[in-house]
């Protein structure tokens, strides 16, 4: 089995900017054809590589389909250590709006305030999230269609900073 980048085991091209419907459709077509039901009369090693091959484009298909977790991977692809656990460095523009979500988020969870407000505060928090999550999104495919993967990756840490934030959002009842 030889080693090939999800793009090309999905017979797509590398880019930021996929089609879902494309990917599902390429990941469909690979997985029917390495599924192991089909090699259920062959050899083990015949079995144990349709196994392989099968896992492999499921994993292609769950890291693609995922437009944070597809950056991450083209930035990596491209040599670029997104460096997730050492480097914490982002805009100061980015950690102000981030110290202004914190606020945001504890005026949320402090149950000693009127119910309506935290709701309000939470359904504004929530759209500023998730607009600042697109703002993010865009102009990661931007730089990625610029070949600016340094650029990229420090846009994808704030991305996942922002990711976490937006789940612990999310869970609050």
């Amino acid at each position: 089995m030889s080693t090939q980048d999800h793009f090309s085991l999905l017979g797509l091209p590398r880019v930021f900017k996929t089609d879902p419907q494309a990917l599902e459709s390429a990941w469909k077509k690979v997985a029917l054809a390495v599924h192991p039901d089909r090699f259920a009369t062959r050899s083990a090693v015949e079995k144990r590589v349709a196994m392989q091959w099968s896992s492999q484009a499921n994993e292609a298909y769950r890291i693609l389909k995922d437009p944070m977790s597809r950056a991450r991977y083209l930035c990596e692809l491209a040599g670029v250590d997104l460096q997730t656990e050492t480097n914490t460095a982002m805009s100061a523009d980015f950690l102000f709006r981030q110290m202004s979500w914190h606020e945001q988020l504890d005026e949320v969870l402090d149950r000693s305030g009127d119910p309506q407000a935290r709701h309000a505060v939470r359904q504004a928090l929530q759209a500023e999230l998730t607009e600042a999550e697109h703002e993010i999104e865009k102009s990661v495919g931007e730089y990625l269609s610029q070949e600016r993967y340094d650029l990229a990756a420090a846009r994808v840490r704030e991305w996942m900073f922002l990711n976490k934030l937006i789940a612990q959002c999310r869970a609050i009842d």
